[in-house]
């Protein structure tokens, strides 16, 4: 019989353990590639709707940090927006727009063949709340992004940036969530995701992706020492976004809810002092007096233990939810009063919130309220201005709102925040007036403004250019 000759044991699982080794090499790098390959389709498919933003516009030029001196200069600048409706509505930045002429929009061409033309676009709305702005452009068929669900984002989740920082269009970079709901002050309720995917400037209203291609927030702004990316940015939440979106589409602007309460985080300090229950959680600091909170029975000093069915820990939490519900929605609060949790569930309808800090910044459109001649910027005073403005001796004439260092303007002592009440003692009257009637002067001829400047009147004389 022929002899059969077994290797040995050592040798064998030697051999075994390389074949082991390379076989799981070889996985590692099939996964590799699979991953590498899916970020590559990921990206295929979201770009498209991505744009860049091109603006031309007027902006505030300080000088020598001092604000009352603010000169008015042209300027262009660029950001980017998200095609969310196929009809060309793009969603962006507020600050992206903000003092804008001109806003033209370069979409991504589907062919090399495509010239990829910039689109005109038009404006339909802007919220400076949550930094949101709607633009359109006359076109249909664009690819969009869908909308997720920002509250399902955890800490750690992969997301990539899409967008045209400094000016490179179409660019993308890849990251995680480093907080999915991150304050930034006490002053600003909003919660934004904070990410390390790589943000610049130009970045500006581009889009925070999943990895199912779908729209999670509105890169926004970052943090940093350098100018340039830190690993520190900040996106707009998609739940935040797309409720914005759709009342800037209705409606041209953004109303928000409130329910007449105030609200702060409990400390351990404030828990002794009150004698309160619990050192944590969310108290009522104030109900207003006739307001939705205190109709539904909403007191001073009870404690909110849930939101919508939903635990609550922190104020923000609480204010957060008027981002997201307008006129007429209810919210379902549970609370604890004197030590004992309230059998019923207190139920407040929202009410309207009065917007009136950005009425005085939405009445500023530079092609309509600019005196070229005087080159200063100029709000009519009317009666809803007037209320913004509470303190002022005469609640008539036009506020100069910035100077333009091309006109007269420069070399005449008006400041921002003048209020111009009579020009060679005729009333100023309306805007458009006062601007005939600088028109028709001629070279040389005098002019004496009376003018309002923190409560004291004075004269300002000059000539005509």
């Amino acid at each position: 019989m022929p002899t059969i000759k077994t290797m040995p044991t050592r040798a064998f699982l030697a051999a075994l353990l390389l074949l082991q080794t390379a076989a799981a090499q070889s996985r590692k790098l099939d996964s590799l590639s699979d991953f590498s390959h899916s970020i590559r389709a990921l990206t295929q498919k979201v770009s498209p709707a991505v744009v860049q933003i091109v603006v031309t516009g007027y902006g505030s030029a300080e000088e020598n940090g001092n604000l009352a001196g603010a000169a008015l200069t042209r300027q262009r600048s660029t950001g980017s927006g998200v095609v969310v409706d196929a009809e060309g509505y793009i969603v962006t930045n507020a600050h992206v727009v903000r003092g804008a002429i001109s806003v033209r929009v370069l979409v991504a061409a589907a062919k090399r063949s495509e010239s990829g033309a910039p689109l005109e676009a038009k404006i339909i709305g802007i919220d400076r709340g949550t930094d949101i702005a709607l633009i359109k452009v006359d076109r249909s068929g664009l690819a969009t992004l869908p909308f997720g669900d920002s509250d399902a984002l955890r800490q750690g989740d992969l997301v990539l940036a899409v967008g045209s920082p400094l000016g490179l269009q179409n660019s993308v970079s890849m990251g995680v969530v480093s907080s999915p709901a991150r304050q930034i002050s006490e002053d600003n309720p909003l919660a934004y995701i904070q990410t390390d995917a790589s943000i610049n400037p130009g970045n500006s209203g581009g889009a925070l992706i999943n990895v199912d291609g779908q729209l999670m927030g509105i890169n926004s702004f970052i943090y940093t020492q350098s100018g340039g990316s830190q690993g520190i940015g900040f996106a707009v939440p998609s739940n935040v976004v797309q409720n914005v979106y759709q009342q800037l589409k209705r409606k041209g602007h953004v109303h928000r809810g409130e329910v007449g309460v105030f609200v702060q985080d409990i400390t351990p300090l404030i828990a002794t002092g009150l004698k309160l229950p619990q050192d944590y959680g969310v108290l009522v600091s104030d109900v207003l007096p006739g307001g939705p909170a205190d109709k539904a029975g909403l007191k001073t000093r009870d404690i909110i233990s849930s939101l919508e069915n939903k635990p609550i820990e922190f104020a923000r939490d609480f204010e957060l939810v008027f981002y997201r519900r307008q006129k007429g929605d209810e919210i379902s609060l549970k609370v604890v009063r004197e030590g004992r949790e309230m059998p019923e569930a207190i139920v407040i309808e929202v009410a309207e919130q009065e917007d009136e800090d950005d009425a005085l910044a939405d009445s500023v459109k530079p092609e309509t309220n600019l005196i070229s001649r005087l080159g200063i910027l100029c709000i009519e005073i009317d009666a809803r201005i007037a209320k913004l403005l509470p303190d002022l001796r005469q609640p008539d004439g036009i506020i100069v709102a910035a100077k333009s260092p091309a006109g007269q303007g420069r070399y005449i002592d008006l400041e921002a925040g003048d209020v111009i009440h009579a020009m060679n003692d005729t009333p100023v009257g309306s805007l458009e007036s006062f601007r005939t009637n600088v028109v028709n002067f001629k070279a040389g001829d005098p002019v004496v403004l009376s003018i309002e400047r923190a409560g004291v009147f004075r004269y300002l004389a000059f000539e005509i250019e």
